[in-house]
């Protein structure tokens, strides 16, 4: 029994050890892939896709006026390229949770697509109306609902740390149609400043990375964990191009679908609730926002000088290069923490 317990416990770490390899070779090859196809792309957008930003009251806003948007391709393309290559080269297996992951990454890139493409046509910031956006951004997640259950998954909202498992039944499926919409939005609404959305997606999505190592459970984990990895590299070359002063925004291309990758992630992983806890600031940011406008219309008067609150923290005298970082510590402590509570205890 001592040599089976000891061969088990080896071969997990040996298998382990292998997932870390691999994401590590996932980074570099996603990063790579990245820088280039910025290259390509940077030149390309700034003839054909820049919008008129709205500046409202942020003068520093002003020079940002013609910087070119859709910047999400510059991940989403690589990512695709990178897991077809790890399929064709053995590296990875297309397993069933992996699928669905990729079709919420594509169709919420799709919808975000859309959306940007209307607001360059349109010469204004007038895409798709928020009821059009949020009917396909429910459609999707409806369809990712009906492939989940199809795997026979549980309607249970897993308690990790104390081992509890709820079973809420129906309401687990407009749990996960919240989970979907709202952290897609929450991502979109945060990326205002310069690497301020990429560089949080980096650190939420790795640390999703670390915890699927941990979900053995799950039917091809050590797939996930790599295509996460792939997404972390590519998300890192587009940070070359988008940190201030940035050449490219991503627009609602790549902030719908990094959002919604993130939810489903959690959702297959049973990891929902800590996703507030790792998308902290995407939290704080959207509810700044809903504060905001529903204060407004009961009072006729703000709460923040302006939302969402990174705005504010601009009309509070705070430079962007300042508050990116502020954010981003306070991203990487919650992950820290998330971390701690999700794979150790």
């Amino acid at each position: 029994d001592i040599i089976i317990y000891l061969f088990s416990k080896y071969t997990k770490v040996g298998d382990n050890m292998l997932i870390m390899t691999k994401s590590v070779l996932a980074v570099m090859i996603g990063f790579l892939f990245s820088l280039l196809i910025g290259m390509i792309l940077i030149p390309y957008l700034k003839e054909k896709a820049y919008q008129r930003l709205n500046i409202y009251l942020i003068r520093e806003h002003r020079n940002k006026e013609h910087t070119p948007t859709m910047g999400g391709f510059i991940f989403i393309i690589p990512t695709i390229i990178t897991t077809i290559l790890f399929y064709f080269t053995g590296k990875i297996s297309f397993s069933y949770n992996l699928l669905i992951i990729f079709f919420v990454f594509i169709g919420y890139a799709f919808i975000g697509f859309l959306d940007d493409y209307l607001i360059i046509k349109r010469n204004n910031n007038k895409g798709l109306s928020e009821s059009s956006k949020l009917f396909l951004q429910t459609i999707v997640a409806l369809v990712f609902f009906y492939l989940f259950n199809l795997a026979d998954n549980e309607s249970l909202l897993w308690i990790h740390a104390f081992h509890i498992k709820l079973d809420i039944g129906f309401l687990y499926g407009l749990f996960i149609l919240l989970c979907l919409i709202a952290s897609s939005n929450a991502v979109n609404i945060t990326d205002g400043l310069d690497g301020l959305s990429a560089g949080l997606s980096i650190i939420a999505l790795s640390t999703f990375g670390i915890i699927t190592w941990n979900t053995d459970w799950l039917l091809g984990y050590s797939d996930i964990a790599i295509f996460i990895f792939i997404l972390v590299g590519s998300i890192l070359g587009f940070l070359v191009y988008n940190v201030n002063p940035a050449r490219i925004f991503m627009g609602d291309t790549g902030s719908l679908s990094l959002g919604a990758t993130l939810a489903s992630i959690a959702i297959l992983t049973r990891h929902e609730l800590l996703l507030i806890v790792i998308g902290l600031v995407f939290v704080i940011e959207m509810l700044s926002v809903i504060l905001q406008r529903y204060y407004y219309k009961l009072t006729k008067k703000r709460i923040f000088p302006m939302a969402p609150i990174h705005h504010s923290f601009e009309k509070w005298g705070y430079t962007e290069r300042d508050i990116v970082k502020l954010f981003w510590r306070v991203g990487f402590n919650c992950s820290m923490i998330a971390i701690v509570y999700g794979v150790w205890l």
